[in-house]
């Protein structure tokens, strides 16, 4: 099998406008759905971020049902060249940081909660290669 990237990645959330407002406007991700009671889907790059309520998803009927509870973590990749830039304007924008890490070849990485709990990390690309 050959795989070219994970298109879709979910986190669950308990409220819409609250998701709606942290990623669309703070985080500055374009919406792409909504489905009130349900889900909000945001762009991201050439990904998608799901937001479901999971007190809706776990009993589907359409689809395969689905859920997850506690602190999920998601990594946003950004160009190595912008890293400085994104920590500045995610600092400037009053979150504040969890962590910070150091990886092989002096590349760095960091970490802050969104309003839901979950890990969020902001990585720069070449992280992985």
């Amino acid at each position: 099998m050959e795989y070219t990237q994970i298109k879709e990645t979910c986190l669950y959330i308990s409220n819409l406008d609250t998701a709606q407002y942290f990623y669309g406007e703070v985080l500055e991700m374009p919406i792409i759905s909504r489905v009130e009671n349900r889900h909000i889907f945001f762009r991201c790059g050439s990904s998608i971020l799901l937001c479901f309520i999971p007190e809706v998803t776990q009993s589907e009927t359409n689809l395969p049902s689905h859920f997850a509870r506690g602190k999920q973590h998601i990594a946003f990749e950004v160009p190595a060249k912008e890293y400085l830039k994104t920590k500045v304007e995610i600092l400037k924008k009053g979150i504040v940081l969890t962590h910070e890490q150091e990886w092989k070849r002096g590349l760095q990485s960091f970490y802050f909660e969104d309003p839901f709990g979950n890990v969020l990390e902001i990585v720069p690309n070449g992280i992985w290669d």
